[in-house]
């Protein structure tokens, strides 16, 4: 049971670090939503409390410790950034969907308001497969959105050309 623990937290700290360093660099966003990872984290510190009845040998007491506390770290930095997220993140309106001539991408655009605390804008994700979605275009004050497919993979908004091809992105401030 420890080894099943110890697995699977090392296996959610880098899936929560991955995350991180996607919304931090608009890379692919693979891992799945925090509260998924939180839940995951929860079963993995009960089966480090369970693996603590195992008294084999001493080895499988220093992975129950090991899981344990790197699970509990876990479930605090998610809880935190959960709360944080859920209380400064803003509203976010679904503006418009769209697909390639294609139908090979699937954008979502999103008129995003942070109230009092930043600035309006718009935001464009580009869907994958699953849950996997990946922000390419950002452009504050501003709450439309003027869209052309140039052809399969470049697509003109509000003036500017993003060839999803080549993984381009976007970040417009006026």
């Amino acid at each position: 049971m420890s080894w099943i623990a110890l697995f699977l937290v090392l296996i959610l700290c880098f899936v929560s670090m991955y995350s991180l360093y996607s919304h931090m660099n608009n890379k692919w966003l693979v891992s799945p939503p925090n509260y998924v990872i939180l839940i995951l984290s929860i079963l993995g510190l009960a089966l480090a409390l369970l693996g603590f009845k195992d008294k084999s040998n001493k080895s499988t007491k220093v992975r129950s410790w090991i899981s344990m506390a790197l699970s509990v770290v876990l479930i605090f930095i998610l809880i935190g950034a959960l709360s944080f997220t859920s209380m400064f993140s803003g509203s976010k309106e679904l503006l418009t969907t769209t697909h390639s001539p294609d139908k090979h991408y699937t954008i979502n655009f999103y008129k995003t308001d942070a109230g009092a605390m930043g600035s309006f804008g718009v935001v464009g994700e580009l869907k994958g497969p699953l849950w996997f979605k990946r922000v390419f275009y950002y452009e504050r004050k501003t709450d439309q959105v003027d869209l052309e497919w140039v052809d399969n993979h470049t697509i003109s908004i509000n003036d500017q050309k993003v060839n999803l091809l080549y993984g381009e992105t976007v970040r417009r401030s006026p």
